[in-house]
């Protein structure tokens, strides 16, 4: 398998199933090529947006890939009503382009409603 094969067999979306929390958006890229794609990863066990990253970082680097953080923000997962809400950011991070994180979403969870705003609540 190659590196690109693995890179693809990276989740897109990894999020709680319910709740409000934290999440940040990084892109994933196969070590000294160009072939990258962004991930979307959001848990309530993150106090920081940091402790995300601190997860993810290792994760990555052990299939041979780099990752860097390109911002966070919240996320509010209502599985009985099928919604998602994007906002917010992240202190050490910045903001993370919502919209990236919407389409990423959506190729996921394709029968949700989902929406983003820059409220920071």
């Amino acid at each position: 398998m190659n590196m690109s094969e693995s890179l693809a067999k990276i989740p897109d979306v990894e999020i709680d199933p319910e709740g409000t929390f934290k999440y940040i958006l990084v892109r994933v890229k196969v070590k000294g090529s160009d072939v990258n794609k962004d991930i979307v990863r959001g848990t309530k066990s993150a106090e920081y947006h940091n402790h995300i990253f601190e997860k993810v970082k290792p994760a990555m680097e052990a299939l041979g890939m780099e990752c860097q953080c390109l911002g966070g923000g919240k996320i509010e997962h209502k599985s009985q009503e099928k919604k998602i809400r994007v906002f917010g950011e992240s202190t050490g991070f910045g903001k993370a382009d919502h919209s990236v994180s919407v389409d990423k979403l959506k190729s996921v969870f394709v029968d949700y409603d989902i929406t983003w705003n820059d409220d920071k609540k």
